[in-house]
Protein backbone atom coordinates (compact mmCIF):
# COMPACT_ATOMS: atom_id res chain seq x y z
CA UNK A 1 0.00 0.00 0.00
CA UNK A 2 2.53 2.53 0.47
CA UNK A 3 4.14 1.97 -2.56
CA UNK A 4 0.61 2.45 -4.10
CA UNK A 5 0.44 6.06 -2.37
CA UNK A 6 4.02 6.86 -3.08
CA UNK A 7 3.62 6.05 -7.14
CA UNK A 8 0.01 8.04 -6.92
CA UNK A 9 2.22 11.39 -5.19
CA UNK A 10 4.79 10.38 -7.53
CA UNK A 11 7.41 10.44 -4.51
CA UNK A 12 10.45 8.40 -4.32
CA UNK A 13 10.46 5.10 -2.35
CA UNK A 14 13.08 6.16 0.83
CA UNK A 15 15.34 3.50 2.36
CA UNK A 16 16.58 5.40 5.62
CA UNK A 17 19.30 4.53 7.02
CA UNK A 18 19.66 8.54 9.04
CA UNK A 19 17.47 7.78 11.79
CA UNK A 20 14.31 9.18 13.24
CA UNK A 21 14.45 11.98 10.94
CA UNK A 22 11.49 14.24 11.08
CA UNK A 23 12.32 14.83 7.48
CA UNK A 24 11.91 11.32 6.51
CA UNK A 25 8.58 10.76 8.51
CA UNK A 26 10.49 9.83 11.63
CA UNK A 27 9.28 6.31 11.45
CA UNK A 28 6.58 3.57 10.17
CA UNK A 29 3.70 3.53 11.95
CA UNK A 30 2.90 0.19 13.53
CA UNK A 31 0.15 -1.72 12.63
CA UNK A 32 -1.90 -1.08 15.66
CA UNK A 33 -1.61 2.64 15.49
CA UNK A 34 -2.79 2.24 11.93
CA UNK A 35 -6.03 0.66 12.78
CA UNK A 36 -6.36 3.08 15.93
CA UNK A 37 -6.10 5.79 13.76
CA UNK A 38 -7.93 4.22 10.84
CA UNK A 39 -11.13 3.38 14.12
CA UNK A 40 -11.47 6.77 15.05
CA UNK A 41 -11.54 8.88 12.09
CA UNK A 42 -14.95 8.11 11.12
CA UNK A 43 -15.88 8.63 14.97
CA UNK A 44 -17.06 12.35 16.75
CA UNK A 45 -15.33 11.92 20.68
CA UNK A 46 -15.09 14.08 22.91
CA UNK A 47 -11.14 15.04 23.37
CA UNK A 48 -10.97 15.54 26.82
CA UNK A 49 -12.03 12.59 27.52
CA UNK A 50 -9.91 10.65 25.17
CA UNK A 51 -6.65 12.81 26.78
CA UNK A 52 -7.58 11.60 30.03
CA UNK A 53 -7.55 8.36 28.60
CA UNK A 54 -4.07 9.03 26.88
CA UNK A 55 -3.08 10.56 30.57
CA UNK A 56 -3.71 6.92 31.85
CA UNK A 57 -1.64 5.10 29.57
CA UNK A 58 1.06 7.90 29.82
CA UNK A 59 1.60 7.67 33.29
CA UNK A 60 1.96 3.57 33.14
CA UNK A 61 4.20 3.78 30.65
CA UNK A 62 6.48 6.74 32.49
CA UNK A 63 5.87 6.67 36.09
CA UNK A 64 4.38 10.49 35.75
CA UNK A 65 1.58 11.14 37.72
CA UNK A 66 -0.63 12.43 34.37
CA UNK A 67 -0.01 13.30 30.90
CA UNK A 68 -1.27 14.22 27.81
CA UNK A 69 -0.82 14.28 23.85
CA UNK A 70 0.64 17.16 22.10
CA UNK A 71 1.56 17.98 18.30
CA UNK A 72 5.31 17.63 18.87
CA UNK A 73 7.75 17.21 21.34
CA UNK A 74 8.85 20.78 20.55
CA UNK A 75 5.05 21.96 20.88
CA UNK A 76 5.44 20.61 24.47
CA UNK A 77 8.19 22.38 25.35
CA UNK A 78 6.95 25.95 24.20
CA UNK A 79 3.38 24.68 25.87
CA UNK A 80 5.64 23.77 29.18
CA UNK A 81 7.10 27.01 29.59
CA UNK A 82 4.02 29.01 28.87
CA UNK A 83 1.85 26.71 31.65
CA UNK A 84 4.71 28.12 34.09
CA UNK A 85 4.22 31.36 33.47
CA UNK A 86 0.51 31.77 33.12
CA UNK A 87 -0.70 28.80 35.51
CA UNK A 88 -4.14 28.23 35.47
CA UNK A 89 -5.21 32.00 34.84
CA UNK A 90 -7.54 31.70 31.43
CA UNK A 91 -6.60 35.71 31.04
CA UNK A 92 -3.17 35.55 31.31
CA UNK A 93 -3.32 32.39 29.12
CA UNK A 94 -5.39 33.81 25.96
CA UNK A 95 -2.65 36.93 26.64
CA UNK A 96 0.60 35.16 25.55
CA UNK A 97 3.37 35.43 24.42
CA UNK A 98 2.79 38.98 25.82
CA UNK A 99 2.53 38.72 29.72
CA UNK A 100 3.82 41.17 32.77
CA UNK A 101 6.10 38.48 34.27
CA UNK A 102 9.51 39.29 35.53
CA UNK A 103 9.61 35.56 36.33
CA UNK A 104 10.07 34.43 32.67
CA UNK A 105 13.63 33.34 32.40
CA UNK A 106 14.39 29.43 31.49
CA UNK A 107 18.16 28.32 32.13
CA UNK A 108 19.74 26.30 29.62
CA UNK A 109 23.04 24.68 28.90
CA UNK A 110 24.78 26.41 26.19
CA UNK A 111 25.82 22.68 24.57
CA UNK A 112 21.53 22.26 24.89
CA UNK A 113 21.32 25.25 22.57
CA UNK A 114 21.28 23.44 19.48
CA UNK A 115 19.29 23.17 16.28
CA UNK A 116 16.89 19.82 15.79
CA UNK A 117 15.24 21.43 12.72
CA UNK A 118 14.45 24.70 14.60
CA UNK A 119 16.79 26.31 16.86
CA UNK A 120 15.76 25.16 20.73
CA UNK A 121 15.60 27.88 22.14
CA UNK A 122 12.97 29.33 19.95
CA UNK A 123 10.78 26.75 21.26
CA UNK A 124 10.86 28.50 24.68
CA UNK A 125 10.89 31.94 22.91
CA UNK A 126 7.77 31.47 21.54
CA UNK A 127 5.97 31.25 24.57
CA UNK A 128 6.96 34.83 25.49
CA UNK A 129 9.65 33.67 28.20
CA UNK A 130 13.61 34.47 28.07
CA UNK A 131 16.28 32.41 27.23
CA UNK A 132 19.13 32.26 29.92
CA UNK A 133 22.31 30.28 28.39
CA UNK A 134 24.74 28.97 31.31
CA UNK A 135 28.18 27.46 30.78
CA UNK A 136 30.29 27.52 27.36
CA UNK A 137 29.30 25.49 24.59
CA UNK A 138 31.88 22.42 25.43
CA UNK A 139 31.50 23.29 29.31
CA UNK A 140 28.85 23.82 31.97
CA UNK A 141 29.16 22.65 35.82
CA UNK A 142 26.98 22.70 38.36
CA UNK A 143 28.23 26.19 39.64
CA UNK A 144 27.17 27.72 36.36
CA UNK A 145 23.87 26.64 36.86
CA UNK A 146 23.39 27.79 40.36
CA UNK A 147 24.68 30.92 40.08
CA UNK A 148 22.02 31.80 36.86
CA UNK A 149 19.56 31.08 39.42
CA UNK A 150 17.62 34.29 40.56
CA UNK A 151 14.13 35.02 41.76
CA UNK A 152 13.26 35.50 37.57
CA UNK A 153 14.28 32.28 37.26
CA UNK A 154 10.97 30.18 35.68
CA UNK A 155 12.08 26.96 34.72
CA UNK A 156 15.22 24.87 33.79
CA UNK A 157 15.47 23.45 30.35
CA UNK A 158 17.85 19.95 29.71
CA UNK A 159 18.21 18.68 26.29
CA UNK A 160 18.94 15.15 25.65
CA UNK A 161 19.75 14.68 21.85
CA UNK A 162 22.53 13.68 19.38
CA UNK A 163 22.69 17.16 18.27
CA UNK A 164 23.81 18.36 21.77
CA UNK A 165 27.96 19.08 22.82
CA UNK A 166 28.43 15.57 24.04
CA UNK A 167 30.79 16.39 26.60
CA UNK A 168 31.53 18.87 29.25
CA UNK A 169 27.71 19.02 30.46
CA UNK A 170 26.04 18.85 33.80
CA UNK A 171 25.08 15.66 34.41
CA UNK A 172 20.89 15.22 34.48
CA UNK A 173 20.88 13.86 38.08
CA UNK A 174 23.27 16.96 39.08
CA UNK A 175 21.24 19.63 36.95
CA UNK A 176 18.06 18.06 38.55
CA UNK A 177 19.15 18.55 41.90
CA UNK A 178 20.73 21.68 41.73
CA UNK A 179 17.24 22.70 40.58
CA UNK A 180 15.14 21.55 42.67
CA UNK A 181 17.62 22.83 45.39
CA UNK A 182 16.43 26.16 44.53
CA UNK A 183 12.50 24.81 43.60
CA UNK A 184 13.15 25.65 39.99
CA UNK A 185 10.97 23.08 37.72
CA UNK A 186 13.05 21.14 35.28
CA UNK A 187 11.78 20.05 32.00
CA UNK A 188 13.34 17.55 30.18
CA UNK A 189 13.26 17.66 26.31
CA UNK A 190 13.58 13.71 24.99
CA UNK A 191 12.03 13.46 22.10
CA UNK A 192 14.17 10.33 20.43
CA UNK A 193 14.90 8.40 23.67
CA UNK A 194 13.88 4.86 24.73
CA UNK A 195 14.39 5.63 28.42
CA UNK A 196 10.65 6.69 29.07
CA UNK A 197 10.62 6.35 33.26
CA UNK A 198 14.22 7.79 34.05
CA UNK A 199 14.07 11.52 33.66
CA UNK A 200 10.98 11.47 35.78
CA UNK A 201 12.41 8.70 38.53
CA UNK A 202 15.72 10.96 38.25
CA UNK A 203 13.77 14.95 39.05
CA UNK A 204 12.24 15.86 36.03
CA UNK A 205 9.02 17.57 36.96
CA UNK A 206 7.63 17.21 33.01
CA UNK A 207 9.31 14.74 30.68
CA UNK A 208 9.06 15.31 26.75
CA UNK A 209 9.00 12.68 24.23
CA UNK A 210 8.04 12.35 20.59
CA UNK A 211 5.68 10.00 19.73
CA UNK A 212 6.18 8.98 15.96
CA UNK A 213 10.01 8.32 16.45
CA UNK A 214 11.00 5.48 18.49
CA UNK A 215 7.21 4.56 19.62
CA UNK A 216 6.02 4.04 15.97
CA UNK A 217 2.86 6.78 15.91
CA UNK A 218 1.54 9.04 14.37
CA UNK A 219 3.03 12.66 14.82
CA UNK A 220 2.94 13.74 18.04
CA UNK A 221 4.23 15.11 21.32
CA UNK A 222 3.94 13.08 24.82
CA UNK A 223 4.13 15.15 27.69
CA UNK A 224 4.81 13.29 31.52
CA UNK A 225 4.77 14.92 34.57
CA UNK A 226 3.24 16.29 37.80
CA UNK A 227 -0.19 16.79 37.81
CA UNK A 228 -0.55 20.17 38.33
CA UNK A 229 1.82 21.18 36.02
CA UNK A 230 0.47 19.30 33.28
CA UNK A 231 -2.94 20.54 33.72
CA UNK A 232 -1.88 24.01 33.17
CA UNK A 233 -0.06 23.00 30.11
CA UNK A 234 -2.86 21.66 29.16
CA UNK A 235 -4.84 24.67 29.66
CA UNK A 236 -2.44 26.15 26.60
CA UNK A 237 -4.51 24.71 24.32
CA UNK A 238 -7.01 27.57 24.83
CA UNK A 239 -4.06 29.93 24.05
CA UNK A 240 -1.12 29.73 22.21
CA UNK A 241 -1.42 26.02 22.20
CA UNK A 242 -4.25 26.51 19.81
CA UNK A 243 -2.35 26.27 16.94
CA UNK A 244 -0.70 23.12 18.25
CA UNK A 245 -3.56 21.13 18.66
CA UNK A 246 -3.39 17.26 17.42
CA UNK A 247 -6.13 15.94 16.49
CA UNK A 248 -8.44 12.21 17.52
CA UNK A 249 -6.54 10.42 15.45
CA UNK A 250 -3.10 11.76 16.68
CA UNK A 251 -4.14 11.38 20.17
CA UNK A 252 -5.29 7.86 19.32
CA UNK A 253 -2.60 6.08 17.33
CA UNK A 254 -0.23 7.60 20.06
CA UNK A 255 -2.10 5.88 22.66
CA UNK A 256 -1.89 2.83 20.66
CA UNK A 257 1.93 3.17 20.02
CA UNK A 258 2.44 3.60 23.60
CA UNK A 259 0.28 0.04 24.50
CA UNK A 260 2.37 -1.47 21.98
CA UNK A 261 5.40 -0.34 23.46
CA UNK A 262 4.88 -2.66 26.81
CA UNK A 263 4.30 -5.72 24.77
CA UNK A 264 7.39 -5.07 22.14
CA UNK A 265 9.79 -7.39 21.83
CA UNK A 266 13.25 -5.38 21.59
CA UNK A 267 15.45 -7.73 21.94
CA UNK A 268 14.15 -9.33 18.22
CA UNK A 269 14.68 -5.73 16.90
CA UNK A 270 17.89 -5.44 17.72
CA UNK A 271 18.84 -9.08 16.77
CA UNK A 272 17.72 -7.74 13.16
CA UNK A 273 19.14 -4.81 13.33
CA UNK A 274 22.68 -6.30 14.23
CA UNK A 275 22.21 -8.55 11.11
CA UNK A 276 22.24 -5.10 8.72
CA UNK A 277 25.16 -3.87 10.88
CA UNK A 278 27.60 -7.11 10.17
CA UNK A 279 26.07 -7.32 6.64
CA UNK A 280 27.03 -3.62 5.93
CA UNK A 281 30.73 -4.10 8.06
CA UNK A 282 31.49 -7.10 5.86
CA UNK A 283 30.61 -5.03 2.45
CA UNK A 284 32.87 -2.76 3.60
CA UNK A 285 35.83 -3.98 5.66
CA UNK A 286 38.90 -3.96 3.50
CA UNK A 287 37.89 -1.67 0.94
CA UNK A 288 40.03 1.32 0.07
CA UNK A 289 40.03 3.75 1.88
CA UNK A 290 37.44 2.77 4.27
CA UNK A 291 37.43 2.36 7.99
CA UNK A 292 34.45 0.69 9.71
CA UNK A 293 33.51 0.22 13.46
CA UNK A 294 30.10 -0.52 14.78
CA UNK A 295 29.95 2.41 17.33
CA UNK A 296 26.73 2.92 20.08
CA UNK A 297 24.25 5.60 20.42
CA UNK A 298 25.72 8.69 22.46
CA UNK A 299 22.41 9.40 24.57
CA UNK A 300 22.97 5.71 25.66
CA UNK A 301 19.74 4.44 23.62
CA UNK A 302 20.03 0.88 23.52
CA UNK A 303 21.34 0.51 19.31
CA UNK A 304 24.27 0.48 17.59
CA UNK A 305 24.89 2.32 14.16
CA UNK A 306 28.10 1.97 11.58
CA UNK A 307 30.17 4.43 11.29
CA UNK A 308 32.29 4.67 8.04
CA UNK A 309 35.52 7.12 7.58
CA UNK A 310 36.42 7.69 4.38
CA UNK A 311 39.83 8.22 3.20
CA UNK A 312 39.32 10.36 0.36
CA UNK A 313 42.65 10.14 -1.67
CA UNK A 314 42.37 6.16 -1.39
CA UNK A 315 38.72 5.48 -1.68
CA UNK A 316 39.04 8.30 -4.77
CA UNK A 317 35.38 9.87 -3.03
CA UNK A 318 34.32 12.19 -0.06
CA UNK A 319 32.53 11.22 2.56
CA UNK A 320 29.62 13.54 1.31
CA UNK A 321 30.07 12.53 -2.26
CA UNK A 322 29.36 9.13 -1.82
CA UNK A 323 26.32 10.17 0.56
CA UNK A 324 24.99 11.88 -1.71
CA UNK A 325 25.49 9.31 -4.81
CA UNK A 326 23.48 7.32 -2.16
CA UNK A 327 20.59 9.98 -1.70
CA UNK A 328 20.04 9.79 -5.39
CA UNK A 329 18.14 7.79 -8.05
CA UNK A 330 14.83 6.90 -8.16
CA UNK A 331 15.45 4.83 -4.54
CA UNK A 332 17.06 7.13 -2.47
CA UNK A 333 19.32 5.79 0.24
CA UNK A 334 19.27 8.91 2.81
CA UNK A 335 22.32 8.32 5.28
CA UNK A 336 23.03 9.92 8.49
CA UNK A 337 25.21 12.91 7.79
CA UNK A 338 25.22 15.50 10.41
CA UNK A 339 28.90 15.24 10.85
CA UNK A 340 29.95 14.14 7.43
CA UNK A 341 32.51 17.58 6.61
CA UNK A 342 35.00 15.17 8.74
CA UNK A 343 35.13 12.84 6.73
CA UNK A 344 32.68 10.22 7.96
CA UNK A 345 28.88 9.15 8.21
CA UNK A 346 26.43 6.79 10.10
CA UNK A 347 24.12 3.90 8.64
CA UNK A 348 21.63 3.21 11.05
CA UNK A 349 19.57 0.13 10.80
CA UNK A 350 16.88 1.27 13.52
CA UNK A 351 13.94 1.70 10.62
CA UNK A 352 15.06 -0.74 8.21
CA UNK A 353 12.20 -2.52 6.13
CA UNK A 354 12.74 -6.49 5.49
CA UNK A 355 15.42 -6.72 2.59
CA UNK A 356 16.51 -3.32 2.27
CA UNK A 357 19.98 -3.80 4.36
CA UNK A 358 20.50 -5.78 0.92
CA UNK A 359 20.29 -2.70 -0.98
CA UNK A 360 22.05 -0.30 0.52
CA UNK A 361 25.06 -3.40 0.66
CA UNK A 362 24.82 -3.32 -3.06
CA UNK A 363 24.49 0.41 -3.74
CA UNK A 364 27.69 1.13 -1.30
CA UNK A 365 29.51 -1.92 -3.25
CA UNK A 366 28.47 -0.26 -6.46
CA UNK A 367 29.37 3.23 -5.65
CA UNK A 368 32.73 2.42 -4.39
CA UNK A 369 33.52 0.45 -7.22
CA UNK A 370 32.83 2.97 -9.49
CA UNK A 371 34.81 5.59 -7.36
CA UNK A 372 37.78 3.03 -7.59
CA UNK A 373 37.58 2.98 -11.36
CA UNK A 374 37.46 7.32 -11.98
CA UNK A 375 40.87 8.56 -13.17
CA UNK A 376 40.24 11.39 -10.68
CA UNK A 377 38.89 11.80 -6.65
CA UNK A 378 35.63 12.61 -6.87
CA UNK A 379 35.58 15.58 -4.46
CA UNK A 380 32.66 18.03 -4.53
CA UNK A 381 34.03 21.28 -2.04
CA UNK A 382 32.01 20.83 0.94
CA UNK A 383 31.04 24.89 0.63
CA UNK A 384 29.61 23.84 -2.58
CA UNK A 385 27.40 21.20 -1.07
CA UNK A 386 26.29 23.38 2.15
CA UNK A 387 25.34 26.08 -0.61
CA UNK A 388 23.49 23.46 -2.42
CA UNK A 389 21.63 22.36 0.34
CA UNK A 390 20.79 25.84 1.65
CA UNK A 391 19.38 26.82 -1.95
CA UNK A 392 17.46 24.03 -1.87
CA UNK A 393 15.50 25.29 0.97
CA UNK A 394 14.71 28.49 -0.32
CA UNK A 395 13.76 27.14 -3.14
CA UNK A 396 10.56 24.83 -2.20
CA UNK A 397 7.83 24.61 -3.62
CA UNK A 398 9.45 24.89 -6.95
Amino acid sequence: MSDDILSTLNLRHVINTSGTMTGLGASIVGQNAIQSVAGILGQFVEIDDLQRRASKTISELTGAEAGFITASCSAGITLSIAALMTGNDLGAIERLPDHANAKCNVIMQMGHMVNYGAPVDQAVRLSGAKVVPIGQATSASAFHLESAINENTLAALYVVSHHTVEYGQIPFKTFAAVAKKHNVPVIVDAASEYDLTGFIRDGADIALYSGHKFLGGPTSGIVAGRKDIVRNIYLQNRGIGRGMKVGKEGIAGAIAAMEAWKTRDHAAIRAREKQALDLWFETLDGRPGIAVRITPDPTHNPLDRLRIDIDSQAAHITAWDLVDRLASGTQPIVARDHEVEHGYFFLDPCNLQPGQEQIVAQRLGEELDAAQKSNDIIATPFEERSLKKERAILNWPD
